[in-house]
């Protein structure tokens, strides 16, 4: 948090319909999208394997997680690559398909409320949707979606 106010610096990831409102701090990169060696077995949500920094990170569908169908993949789709929180990543990061280029913003108490008005799903990896401005993006659940990228990781590339 920075000092004036409380405030935690953010980013908002675009997503096919939404946007993810995730801590800066979790974010090692943003980088170009590249197309991913795929995992046999793997549900359809993990994309595969990207290379970045010499290392070969899970690569997932938030949306193809949450149940939505997959967005086809754009000139504006980007790479963003999360550290792990805990261990069970091997690579100790993992990157999420987005939509754009996420948004930087600051997010204080002053500017956020939980919004009641959309239920999170049972088994969605999102902790809640917020409302900030004009804005109602959803706040992952990243130590839930470290769990179910780890589960599907011992699956053999393709």
């Amino acid at each position: 948090m920075s000092e004036a106010g409380g405030e935690i610096y953010s980013l908002l990831v675009p997503l096919a319909t939404g946007r993810l409102l995730v801590p800066r701090a979790c974010v090692a990169e943003i980088a170009s999208y590249q197309v991913p060696a795929t995992m046999v077995g793997a549900p359809p949500w993990y994309l595969g394997l990207v290379s970045w920094n010499g290392r070969q990170l899970p690569l997932v569908s938030f949306e193809g997680l949450c149940g939505q169908p997959m967005p086809a993949v754009s000139s504006r789709s980007r790479l963003v690559v999360l550290h792990a929180l805990g261990e069970r990543i091997e690579a100790g990061a993992y990157a999420l398909v987005s939509q754009g280029f996420p948004q930087l913003v600051r997010v204080g108490a002053d500017v956020i409320q939980p919004d009641m008005s959309a239920p999170v799903p049972e088994g969605d990896p999102v902790v809640c949707r917020v409302r900030m401005l004009n804005e109602t993006p959803w706040i992952p659940d990243l130590e839930r979606l470290e769990v179910m990228i780890a589960d599907e990781t011992s699956v053999t590339p393709g």
